[in-house]
């Protein structure tokens, strides 16, 4: 495995931007930059063995400094969304910064993507670290997040999470990847097949919030034990999917430890990308609308142009006391992996 690390650009205040490089014996890479802990590229061979760019991003810098759907980011302190930003702690009440109608979402108003993360090379592994304050957004404790990418040589990415606190707090962390099997820039993933290993979905208010119920998903749009295309029940009436206008929805993944969550494929390219984490929930997110700013070399990202499968706990699980905890309590330590496997068929 090869890593090498080059200037990728400055932020708006001047601090540098730097970029590394992982790439394995065959030629696939991946890119990711110390601003925001951001995958910027994942180039795999596709049936053909051409090299293919899955991931979304951008070309420069600024770009990514005014991005505002986190682009390959890490998000957190709580990823997904608090509903009306306000939680009980400890019988003391937090208010957040509310930054998605009358919701938190993604840690709020500066988020963990639009930070530069500490980071250091040991062996064959890329590690990322941040402190994030006691009070950063509105929540309490001094956190530090660690972040460490890999890279096989069979083309398996892998992103371990590991962070500890010196006050009870919340954490719910992921990456916010945006996936395009054809290749990044090029159609939309309609006819991309999905399978999610899940029974249920949570339940979304009006304002995308969790009521705390789950519905099963036999018999509904949400359905994707047996893959089928993203596309196949996209414009149906069903109410959770209509009144969102997309798939914007938590599953909840069968199983605990680390296992097998969802299989992504592509029939144009032949390239597949497997999920794994050990976390309870997946946030599948079909981008349905145009990104803002034009993607890498300036070719604009339309609407059904990617689909993120976000590992993480349940949205607003704080508020809920039947969905898993996210509280890290002092001076405890969280780890948690997923991984995306890249191949072919």
């Amino acid at each position: 495995m090869k890593i090498t690390k080059s200037e990728f650009g400055t932020t708006k205040n001047g601090s540098t931007i730097n970029l590394f490089h992982l790439e394995n014996t065959s030629g696939a890479y991946i890119e990711i930059i110390d601003f925001g802990c951001r995958l910027t590229k994942i180039v795999v061979p596709d049936r053909n063995g051409d090299p293919v760019d899955v991931c979304l991003g951008f070309s420069t810098a600024d770009h990514y400094a005014d991005d505002d759907a986190s682009l390959g980011a890490v998000v957190g302190r709580v990823a997904n969304r608090i509903k009306d930003g306000h939680f009980s702690l400890n019988g003391k009440e937090y208010q957040l910064a509310i930054n998605n109608g009358t919701n938190h979402l993604h840690g709020g108003i500066i988020g963990y993507g639009s930070k530069i993360w500490e980071s250091k090379i040991k062996d064959d592994k890329l590690i990322f670290t941040m402190n994030s304050a006691d009070g950063e957004e509105g929540y309490p404790g001094n956190l530090t997040l660690t972040v460490t990418y890999g890279w096989s040589e069979d083309n398996e990415l892998s992103i371990l999470y590991e962070a500890s606190t010196d006050a009870d707090t919340l954490l719910n962390v992921t990456n916010h990847g945006y996936f395009n099997l054809n290749g990044e820039g090029h159609g939309d993933i309609m006819s991309h097949e999905l399978f999610i290993d899940a029974d249920e979905i949570t339940e979304l208010d009006d304002s995308q919030a969790p009521t705390g119920k789950f519905i099963p998903v036999d018999g509904t749009p949400f359905d994707f034990r047996t893959m089928h295309t993203i596309g196949k029940m996209y414009n149906s009436d069903y109410e959770q999917l209509k009144k969102f206008g997309t798939y914007d929805h938590n599953f909840v993944i069968n199983g605990t430890g680390l296992r097998e969550a969802a299989v992504l494929q592509s029939k144009e390219t032949g390239i597949r990308m497997t999920c794994f984490t050990d976390q309870p929930g997946l946030q599948l997110y079909v981008a349905n609308q145009p990104m803002k700013i034009p993607g890498k070399e300036g070719v604009p990202y339309a609407e059904h142009s990617s689909v993120c499968l976000e590992t993480q706990h349940y949205p607003d699980a704080i508020n809920h006391e039947n969905f898993p905890s996210i509280v890290l309590h002092r001076d405890e330590n969280f780890r948690s992996k997923t991984l995306y496997h890249f191949s072919t068929f």
